[in-house]
């Protein structure tokens, strides 16, 4: 037994120092990857995907970091789009939230800085991209939903390839 639990310790901490860390380092790699155009330095940066405009920021002191997209000004929503939004963010926005901040709708992935894969960045991306771009209609961020009692608008099927890697 005692084997066993050292060994699974052994692995444990090993595991630990074979994930890499993300860095705002590698985030300003990775968005410059996938974005059309960039700007800004590291912790803050603004780039564009399909002419869908993204916002990153990153703190390393608080292992924080947000990809945020804006989708229009708060004002212009209904109950109704409102409503369906707070549907969404349970049953077909998984991994982002629509959230209204500073009088605006935004798309938005909100994550641990260091704990992130680089993976998970592209990830984020395409479904910040995709409850953007499907807000008011599918309200969807992946092809995945969780049924809910609200019946919703037949699911928009998600594009291959969204996003590919320049390696």
């Amino acid at each position: 037994m005692k084997k066993a639990l050292s060994l699974l310790f052994v692995l444990v901490v090993l595991n630990g120092f074979c994930q890499s860390t993300m860095t705002q380092e590698k985030l300003d790699s990775i968005y410059a990857k996938i974005g059309d155009s960039i700007q800004g330095n590291s912790g803050r940066w603004q780039f564009k995907v399909k002419d869908v405009v993204f916002l990153a920021i990153s703190d390393s002191t608080h292992n924080r970091m947000r990809i945020i997209s804006p989708i229009t000004e708060a004002y212009k929503l209904t109950e109704t789009l409102k409503e369906d939004a707070l549907v969404a963010n349970f049953h077909t926005a998984l991994d982002v939230k629509y959230a209204i901040s500073d009088e605006i709708l935004w798309s938005v992935f909100i994550h641990p800085l260091r704990e992130l894969s680089e993976d998970q960045v592209y990830d984020a991306v395409k479904q910040v991209y995709y409850a953007n771009t499907t807000f008011g209609s599918s309200y969807s961020s992946t092809s995945l939903v969780f049924p809910g009692q609200k019946p919703k608008i037949e699911k928009e099927e998600e594009p291959k390839n969204f996003i590919k890697r320049k390696i």
